[in-house]
C-alpha cells in the first residue's frame, strides 16, 4: 500500500468519510512529520496497539567489505527504530 492508497482507504472508513482527499493527505503528512521530530527530539511515541518508534545509537565497529575481505571502519551513527506492539504482533 503506498500514501495514496493509504488516502483512499482513510476516505472510505465510516468514521473519516466527511474528510476530503486533501483533509486526509495532510493529516498523514502532519501525523509523520510529528512523529519524526519527535524521536528526532529524543522523544519516544508510543501509539498503543500500534507500536513504539524510537532513536538508537550504533556505535561504531570494524566490518568486512564482501568483494574484498578488506576490513573497514564503520562510523557510529543514530537511527530510527520502530518495535511493533503486542496486538500487532499478535494479528500474525
Amino acid at each position: 500500500m503506498n500514501r495514496k492508497e493509504l488516502v483512499e482507504a482513510i476516505l472510505k472508513s465510516k468514521e473519516l468519510n466527511h474528510l476530503t482527499k486533501k483533509d486526509a493527505d495532510q493529516f498523514i503528512n502532519t501525523m509523520l512529520e510529528t512523529v519524526k521530530k519527535a524521536v528526532k527530539k529524543g522523544d519516544d511515541v508510543s501509539l498503543v496497539g500500534f507500536g513504539t518508534f524510537t532513536k538508537i545509537r550504533r556505535s561504531a565497529r570494524t566490518g568486512v567489505n564482501p568483494s574484498t575481505g578488506e576490513k573497514i571502519k564503520i562510523k557510529a551513527k543514530t537511527l530510527p527504530k520502530f518495535r511493533p506492539g503486542k496486538a500487532w504482533k499478535e494479528m500474525f
